[in-house]
C-alpha cells in the first residue's frame, strides 16, 4: 500500500537531514516503519497501516510499555512544580530518588550520581573506580555493550571504536563467562571489572553463577572494582530487581539507564558503594551533568522503581517467563533445525538461530509477521526476545503464533539471501579482478 504524502515527507526529511544511512537501509528491506501512535506493547505506523508489537523495548527502556498511564498521570502532574532543576544546587527530587535507589539496593551501595544515558553513567563508574583505587586499567567482556561515549565506547568492541581513531589506552577485553581468561588479565594496575550481567548484545549469555562469584571474590581479594552494567537487565526484567541478586553477589557500581526513564523521561543511575563517595570530597564539583537527574525526571524514575519492585509486578514477570519458556519449546521441537536453542532469565531471552544469517533474516520476517524483533548485533545468530513487563499473559500466545509464521517464513528466505549474498561477493571479486 502506498504510503500518504505526510509520511513520504517525513522519509525524505530522516533521508536528508537524519541519516541517509538508515533511511536507505529500511527502504531496501521494505521495513520503513515511522512511529505515530504508541501504547503499552504496540506501535503504530504513522499512516495507522501497520501496528507492531515491540519485543525489544529499545534495550528495555519501554519496560512498562509505551505511555504508561501512571507515569504519564505523574508526569503531568510533576510539571505543575518542577522543571530540570539546577546541578548546582541540592534537590528534593534528586535526594528522594538517591534515597529510594539506597533502600532497594544491598549492602552499603548507598550514593547515586546521575547521568542522561547509559554511556555517561559507565563513563562515570569507571572516573570513580580509576580515582578510588590510583590504578588505570579497565577489563570488560569481549562483545559486550556499554555505550558510545568516550571510555563506555573504549570498553567496547572494536569495530565501534575503529572508524573514530585509535583507542582510549588502559582497556583489554577478555571472553565472557571465562575466568581464567579474566583472571589472567588482572595485574597490580587493574582498578575494574565491568561487565553486564547478562550481556545482550553478545546474544543473551547466561553466565553460571560460579563464574560471577569468583569474578566477586577474585575483585575483593585483588582491590579491583567490580561494575555490574544492569542497563538492560534491571528494574524486573529477570524476574528480579536486580539481576544480581539471581547469583548471589554484591559489586561495588552498578550502572543502571534505559528503563529508569519510563520511556519517557531520559535519566542514568551510577550506584556507588559509601567509602567510594570520597572521591568527590576533595571537590564535589568535580563531576557534573546539567541534564543529569532533572527533577522532572527524578520523580518519573522514582515511580518506575516503586512500580519495578512491587511483589506482585515481579510475579508476574515470572508468570509471563513461564509462558514464554512452554511457547517457545513448542517452536524449538517444530523448528529444530533452525530455532536451535533458547536462553532465558525471566523475560531476559535470546532466540538462538541455525547461523549468523539466520538472525538478520528472522528479523525481517518477524516484522512482516508484525513483531518488532531484533538480532544481537555481535551475535547475529541470536535475535532478542525483550517485551514489555506489563503485557498481559494472554498476549503470550499472540506472540509464539507470529513467531511461529515468522520462522516458516526465515527458513524459505533465508537460502534466498545466501545465494543472493555469495552472488554479490562473486560479483565484488570479478570487479576487483
Amino acid at each position: 500500500m502506498k504510503s500518504s504524502p505526510e509520511k513520504q515527507a517525513i522519509l525524505k526529511a530522516f533521508r536528508d537531514h537524519v541519516s541517509s544511512g538508515k533511511a536507505e537501509f529500511f527502504r531496501k528491506y521494505g521495513m520503513d516503519f515511522v512511529m505515530g501512535d504508541r501504547t503499552g506493547p504496540y506501535l503504530w505506523d504513522i499512516d495507522g497501516q501497520k501496528r507492531l508489537f515491540n519485543l525489544h523495548c529499545n534495550g528495555g527502556v519501554f519496560n512498562l510499555g509505551h505511555r504508561n498511564p501512571e507515569l504519564i498521570r505523574l508526569l503531568r502532574d510533576t510539571l505543575e512544580d518542577l522543571d530540570i532543576g539546577n546541578h548546582h544546587l541540592m534537590s528534593r527530587a534528586r535526594a528522594g530518588l538517591a534515597e529510594k535507589l539506597s533502600d532497594l539496593m544491598p549492602a552499603d551501595l548507598n550514593y547515586t550520581v546521575f547521568g542522561t544515558g547509559g554511556g555517561e553513567a559507565v563513563d562515570l563508574a569507571f572516573k570513580v573506580a580509576r580515582a578510588y583505587t590510583g590504578r588505570t586499567k579497565i577489563i570488560s567482556a569481549r562483545g559486550g555493550y556499554h555505550g558510545h561515549t568516550g571510555l563506555a565506547l573504549a570498553a567496547g568492541d572494536e569495530h565501534y571504536r575503529a572508524p573514530f581513531g585509535p583507542p582510549a589506552p588502559g582497556f583489554q577485553q577478555v571472553p565472557f563467562n571465562d575466568f581464567e581468561a579474566l583472571s589472567a588479565a588482572v595485574d597490580e594496575n587493574t582498578a575494574a571489572v565491568i561487565l553486564e550481567t547478562i550481556p545482550a548484545t553478545l546474544g543473551i549469555v547466561i553466565p553460571s553463577r560460579e563464574y560471577l562469584q569468583a569474578v566477586r571474590e577474585l575483585c575483593t581479594e585483588k582491590g579491583v572494582l567490580f561494575i555490574l552494567d544492569e542497563i538492560q537487565t534491571g528494574l524486573g526484567r529477570t524476574g528480579k530487581l536486580w539481576a544480581f541478586e539471581h547469583f548471589a553477589i554484591v559489586p561495588d557500581i552498578v550502572v543502571l539507564g534505559k528503563g529508569l526513564s519510563g520511556g519517557l523521561y531520559p535519566i542514568s543511575a551510577t550506584v556507588i558503594r559509601q567509602p567510594l563517595e570520597t572521591v568527590f570530597h576533595p571537590d564535589p564539583f568535580i563531576h557534573v551533568s546539567t541534564f543529569g537527574g532533572a527533577e522532572i525526571g527524578c520523580a518519573v524514575a522514582q515511580k518506575v522503581l516503586e512500580i519495578s519492585s512491587r511483589p506482585g509486578f515481579l510475579y508476574h514477570v515470572n508468570q509471563l517467563a513461564e509462558q514464554f519458556e512452554r511457547g517457545i519449546d513448542s517452536l524449538r521441537k517444530k523448528y529444530p533445525h533452525f530455532l536451535t536453542g533458547f536462553r532465558q532469565l525471566g523475560l531476559m531471552m535470546g532466540l538462538v538461530l541455525k547461523d549468523e544469517l539466520s538472525g538478520p533474516v528472522l528479523t525481517k520476517t518477524a516484522y512482516d509477521q508484525d513483531l518488532l524483533l531484533v538480532y544481537a548485533n555481535n551475535d547475529t545468530s541470536v535475535c532478542q526476545l525483550l517485551p514489555p513487563l506489563i503485557m498481559d499473559l494472554y498476549q503470550v500466545e499472540e506472540i509464539i503464533t507470529g513467531l511461529d509464521k515468522a520462522i516458516a517464513g526465515a527458513r524459505r528466505l533465508r537460502p534466498i539471501v545466501k545465494m543472493k549474498r555469495r552472488l554479490s561477493n562473486l560479483w565484488d571479486n570479478v570487479k576487483g579482478d
